[in-house]
């Protein structure tokens, strides 16, 4: 019987061939955690009673929930973990390196890792045909104790797309229409194994922003085959020494398959206060915005900044809305202001935050005052998602931000 690529990932780390199913014990080659979940995961280390990390060149901690920090009790969370850090050895990635979703794929994980982190997003690095998944603090701290984690081998949900796109149609509007497919629980620990040859010609920042929202259909990961564009980015983050050639045996078993037209694909709108809660953009014109935020784990590459500087430029966003722009890292940021795009954005009245998680969280920079909406390229809308339960989020691809921040209400042109 052939794997899927859960499967074969999870086999490599356990040293037998596994199923779906399976309760196991694999090897982790990364731990990471944030600053909301890593203060929690320290404690918990230090109860364990361990001296030493188990991989500390491997073990990242991440300051970008809250970077740089709008209150004295999160700035003495971030102490907690630059001190473990230095204590440890353990990697710090502080305020302005960039939200750890998009520095763990720029520079952390590899093809074929298994990569654990206190984050329900960690599925990002999935698509580096990495088993990247979310647990909990604990989890995390034996994890980097050990070098070791338990799971259950996930089930697997294949997805095959074939076709092009229309015009203006991002990786985006599929994955709200998937998680519309399958609900927001309808993966629930499964993993999302995607395909096909609108797949195939994908870049690598959409299929990031695919992995990034498989958690939000439930998924325990999100994950692709390696190929031709894999080694492309390891090459240009320089460790194409890292790729592997990772592909399903052609006999493997699928839960469910999941078989979709691109071409049929829309703009697609998540409403609130659910990611399953989705329209298609027609149905949404007479909703006016106050606030649309680009940026994110799930949208704030280069590329993403790229098609929102294309539709701003030599423009100005309307005179109701507010522009906010954050790119995923400082390498993107950097990128941005090479290529001009961040004088755009300014141009346009933007407001630039700098690299990491911003409003998305709701813990600064963006907040909703009572009654607000918000259009944004993030990957949740729950009630008070952006720090106000009063506040309302619909959730669209950079493109559709673009075009409603010019025009003041939920547009695609």
């Amino acid at each position: 019987m052939g794997q899927t690529l859960a499967e074969k990932i999870i086999s490599e780390h356990t040293g037998k061939k596994v199923k779906a199913g399976e309760l196991v014990i694999a090897n982790v080659d990364v731990c990471a955690v944030q600053d909301g979940t890593g203060p929690l995961t320290v404690e918990e280390f230090k109860k364990l009673g361990k001296t030493k990390l188990n991989n500390p060149q491997r073990t990242i901690l991440f300051i970008d929930h809250a970077s740089p920090s709008p209150r004295k009790e999160l700035s003495n969370t971030h102490t907690v973990l630059r001190e473990f850090a230095k204590e440890y050895g353990a990697v710090l990635s502080d305020i302005g390196s960039g939200v750890c979703h998009q520095r763990l794929v720029e520079t952390f994980v590899n093809p074929g890792e298994i990569l654990v982190g206190a984050d329900s997003h960690t599925c990002t690095s999935g698509a580096l045909g990495a088993f990247a998944t979310g647990m909990g603090s604990t989890d995390i701290a034996v994890a980097m104790a050990l070098g070791k984690t338990w799971l259950k081998v996930p089930s697997t949900f294949k997805i095959e797309v074939t076709g092009k796109f229309k015009e203006g149609i991002c990786a985006k509007d599929l994955m709200l229409h998937i998680i519309g497919l399958i609900g927001a629980d309808g993966a629930t620990y499964k993993a999302l194994e995607f395909c096909g040859n609108t797949i195939d010609n994908m870049a690598m920042s959409e299929r990031f922003t695919l992995a990034n929202m498989a958690v939000e259909a439930g998924a325990k990961a999100g994950l692709f085959s390696t190929d031709q564009k894999t080694l492309e980015f390891l090459e240009s983050r320089g460790r194409q020494d890292k790729y592997k050639n990772i592909k399903p045996d052609e006999d493997a078993v699928y839960e469910k398959i999941i078989k979709i037209n691109a071409g049929d694909i829309r703009h697609t709108v998540s409403c609130p206060h659910a990611v399953d809660n989705i329209k298609q953009i027609e149905n949404l014109k007479n909703v006016r915005v106050n606030q649309v935020f680009i940026g994110t784990c799930t949208n704030g590459r280069i590329e993403d900044l790229r098609i929102a500087a294309k539709i701003l430029k030599g423009k100005k966003i309307h005179s109701d809305v507010r522009l906010l722009v954050c790119p995923a890292s400082k390498d993107v940021y950097l990128q941005a202001i090479e290529e001009g795009l961040i004088k755009i954005f300014v141009e346009s009245n933007a407001t630039i935050l700098p690299p990491g998680c911003g409003p998305c969280v709701g813990v600064h920079a963006g907040t909703l005052a009572d009654g607000e909406i918000c259009l944004a390229t993030q990957n949740r809308n729950f009630q008070g998602r952006m720090g106000n339960t009063k506040g309302y989020i619909y959730l669209a691809s950079p493109y559709v931000a673009a075009y409603t921040a010019l025009n003041g209400f939920i547009s695609a042109e």
